[in-house]
């Protein structure tokens, strides 16, 4: 069977997870037919091809389901190894992709939420230690264009959407995290790959993420009233 036959994606056109597999199967030139998930209505086949988390996005590949966005970016990458590397051959350069990529999921996510979703004293603390972990990420790139070398990889498609979904956030709860005279090199950085042809085209509209976002942060304020 010939790559790309049999390859589906489901995903959510908001989500990020769901747009670092677009971003990996885009720049490995690798067709694929992409479901949009009504995640207030999960679909029969969401919940079939993932009955543990029953979450997006999920790829299905020649009938075989593979869940959870980081898991999938390796999956893809090993099945088309011939096309576009994401992951460095070297094992110990690959450990450090990994290591990384798992400090965005692990560290840099939910340091952002927590400074999107609190108020006040507890906003400022959180915005301080979310600007910490930024920088500790910066330190990844040690010099190089991308955290890959020379070309976007792994950890890149799996950072890189931070930049668009955090200005938002700060645009609407008026705080100010990613800072160009602190954190130079990841501001240039994060042009660098969004700048990227192939990842700017499948960037959501912006102004329907923002509407999103607002509506996110409006349910959030209704629960916490």
């Amino acid at each position: 069977m010939a790559a790309g036959e049999g390859v589906k994606l489901i995903g959510y056109w908001a989500s990020p997870y769901a747009l670092r597999v677009e971003w990996a199967l885009k720049l490995k030139g690798i067709e694929y037919e992409y479901i949009d998930e009504d995640l207030s209505n999960k679909s029969a086949l969401l919940l079939q091809c993932n009955p543990v988390h029953k979450k997006i996005p999920v790829f299905v590949h020649d009938g075989k389901p593979v869940a959870e966005s980081l898991v999938i970016i390796e999956y893809v990458d090993e099945v088309w190894k011939e096309k576009y590397p994401l992951l460095p051959r070297d094992p110990f350069e690959r450990a450090k992709a990994r290591f990384w990529a798992k400090f965005v999921d692990e560290k840099c996510v939910p340091a952002l939420l927590a400074t999107f979703t609190k108020q006040g004293e507890e906003q400022e603390k959180s915005a301080k230690e979310a600007q910490e972990i930024l920088k500790t990420l910066e330190s990844g790139l040690e010099g190089k264009p991308f955290f890959g070398g020379e070309t976007i990889g792994f950890v890149d498609i799996s950072a890189a959407w931070i930049e668009i979904w955090t200005k938002i956030n700060e645009e609407i709860v008026n705080i100010k995290l990613v800072d160009e005279k602190t954190m130079p090199l990841l501001c240039v950085w994060f042009q660098h790959v969004l700048e990227n042809p192939i990842v700017k085209e499948c960037l959501p509209p912006r102004e329907k993420l923002v509407e999103h976002i607002k509506g996110f942060h409006s349910r959030l304020m209704t629960a916490s009233t």
